[in-house]
């Protein structure tokens, strides 16, 4: 069973949470995860003036996504930062390419999950995944979330990510902010959720 991770980081918070999600995938007998990341459409040059280059290069380790690593895959989970409520550029315009799997029908009955961030609590986090899972219904995608046996989107403690829809991230303003324990928790338990749920699918 082969997951595929495919994510946008500009800062490193959304890479925290694929490794994560990949780690959980990992955690189910029988299966793999492979982690790419979609490719950039910023310069170097508005990279730098964003503070985003040198985690930029720092993951140049991770290979970038073509639309055939989809069709590969058994599961696919996605990774976004939000944008206005949305995904971010970079991974729409990856989506976009995407017709050619659309006509034939590639990606129908492939189990499809998201995952996502955004700066603050009520920045946009639900309603990025919300969106997002509008372009797998089209491809005819089984959505899986983060069911509430995850417990730790039932806390009221601390301030974290994570709803029914998915694992998420708050990242502050600046950025300050990485992925806390019980986020990446969620997206630990989300990637092996997705694996558990594809297995029954494809067994």
């Amino acid at each position: 069973m082969n997951v595929l991770v495919v994510y946008y980081s500009m800062y490193g918070h959304i890479r925290q949470m694929a490794e994560a999600v990949a780690a959980g995938v990992r955690e189910v007998p029988g299966c793999e995860a492979v982690l790419k990341r979609v490719p950039e459409t910023l310069s170097s040059e508005v990279l730098g003036k964003m503070g985003a280059l040198d985690a930029q290069k720092s993951m140049e380790q991770i290979p970038v996504a073509t639309v055939d690593d989809l069709e590969n895959a058994d599961a696919i989970v996605f990774g976004t930062p939000t944008r206005f409520g949305n995904m971010c550029g970079q991974m729409r315009q990856y989506l976009d390419a995407t017709g050619g799997l659309w006509m034939k029908g590639a990606l129908v009955g492939k189990v499809g999950s998201v995952f996502a961030s955004s700066a603050t609590q009520h920045g946009g986090q639900e309603s990025t995944i919300l969106s997002f899972h509008t372009t797998l219904l089209h491809h005819g995608m089984v959505i899986v979330g983060l069911p509430y046996s995850f417990a730790g989107q039932m806390g009221v403690t601390e301030l974290t990510g994570g709803s029914p829809y998915g694992a998420s991230t708050i990242t502050g303003g600046q950025g300050e902010r990485m992925p806390s324990e019980n986020e990446l928790a969620g997206a630990r338990f989300q990637g092996a959720h997705v694996a558990r749920i594809a297995l029954k699918l494809k067994g």
